[in-house]
């Protein structure tokens, strides 16, 4: 079955030939595809024209086979009008001047003299198409003073159809700058809509990576941790198997591995299209630092944790909750056996002091580098604050972080 077209309506028809006629002013003719094309066929119409206004007008005698000539060849360089809009004004003149100076009907030659005067306007600068015009102005009406002061005077009254037709070509020449203009603002801010999306993304992608190596490394090294115990209890002296501390050091472990597969749901619940997309579930805080502390004392660390901050703005304490635990981490997997560490946070002068101190060995040379170090400078980094990590003095490793609880970034977890 051939498919059933829409009746065509004349108000349809005529909104396309209007859509089609203010695509083809708003188009720069400079880059307008089909432009040699399109400038001879205009030659071509505007040549009939003429000659029909050269036949059926009466202002001058009619035209011989030199009049003829001379009024169809005024016509050929319009062809090439957009690429040198003035050399083509030139030879339009050279033409239509000896034209005129013969006595042929004058309406019949102003037709590609207007054209071409239109088209310098419309393709160059207001001070080209005012001395252009001036330029056209004088001279024609000084050689028709060597001819005629009346048909002089009478040029210079007839002058106001080529003022009007150089303000018509500067007028469009300012209008389609206009809407060029409003299309490039529209570009740029799509393209600024664009960009903005592609960081959030990547902003997105940082956030949940850094998420899951801090779940994932805390969790992982715990386990760890545990199993190593029950192990050690299980081969130590199987006669005398303790099975109280095997059997907590698995509850231990499964404790952890619950913990753990609670916060990746929620981690990854973000990236799931149910809800708000900034709906990313309940941030971890400070009220969440025993139970880090807990973990790490299950994993054999002696921790004393110091907190004199009542509360946090949710970004900072997600940050802060973050940083403790990636340091924790970093504590139990490579201070060596029941490090001391100590944790402190402390409100001074509207910004969160935090710093994680541990007497270990710290990181064996020569380890491969990990994430976490910059996991944990990217944290404070993300609501305003600086951290600063390394060896202490005295022996052991040390994180200290600088938060401000007035943070206007964005929020983090």
């Amino acid at each position: 079955m051939m498919p059933v077209q829409a009746p065509t309506t004349p108000q349809a028809t005529w909104s396309r030939s209007a859509e089609r006629i203010m695509a083809a002013i708003n188009r720069d003719p400079l880059t307008a595809p089909h432009a040699l094309r399109n400038d001879a066929l205009l030659a071509v119409s505007v040549a009939v024209v003429a000659a029909a206004l050269a036949l059926f007008v009466d202002d001058g005698r009619r035209p011989d086979a030199l009049g003829w000539a001379l009024l169809l060849v005024s016509h050929v360089p319009l062809v090439w009008r957009r690429r040198r809009p003035v050399l083509v004004l030139v030879a339009v003149i050279t033409c239509v001047f000896p034209y005129h100076f013969l006595d042929y009907p004058h309406t019949a030659a102003t037709q590609a003299a207007y054209v071409a005067l239109y088209t310098v306007a419309v393709t160059g600068r207001p001070l080209r198409t005012v001395l252009v015009g001036i330029g056209v102005i004088t001279m024609a009406v000084g050689v028709l003073l060597t001819i005629s002061a009346q048909e002089a005077l009478g040029l210079l009254k007839a002058s106001g159809w080529v003022v009007a037709v150089l303000f018509c070509g500067v007028d469009v020449r300012f209008y389609r700058q206009y809407v060029a203009s409003i299309v490039e603002r529209a570009e740029r801010a799509e393209r600024t809509r664009e960009e903005e999306a592609r960081r959030r993304v990547a902003e997105e992608r940082l956030r949940i990576a850094r998420d899951l190596h801090d779940l994932l490394a805390h969790s992982i090294t715990l386990i760890g941790v545990q199993t190593s115990v029950a192990a050690h209890v299980l081969s130590a002296d199987p006669e005398r198997l303790d099975r109280e501390t095997v059997a907590k050091a698995l509850d231990d472990i499964a404790e952890t591995c619950r913990s753990a597969r609670g916060e990746l749901r929620t981690t990854l619940e973000v990236l799931r299209e149910h809800g708000s997309p900034d709906a990313r579930g309940p941030l971890p805080g400070l009220d969440g630092l025993p139970d880090l502390a807990e973990a790490a004392r299950l994993a054999g660390a002696r921790v004393e944790q110091t907190v004199r901050i009542r509360q946090a703005p949710p970004a900072v304490g997600a940050a802060a909750y973050r940083i403790v635990q990636e340091a924790l981490t970093n504590a139990v997997r490579h201070a060596g056996p029941g490090p001391a560490v100590q944790v402190e946070l402390a409100e001074r002068q509207g910004v969160l002091h935090l710093s994680v101190r541990d007497d270990g060995t710290g990181p064996g040379r020569g380890g491969t580098p990990g994430f976490g170090l910059v996991g944990m400078r990217e944290r404070a980094r993300s609501v305003g604050g600086t951290l600063d990590a390394g060896p202490r003095t005295g022996g052991g490793f040390e994180v200290t972080a600088v938060l401000p609880l007035t943070t206007t970034g964005e929020r983090d977890g």
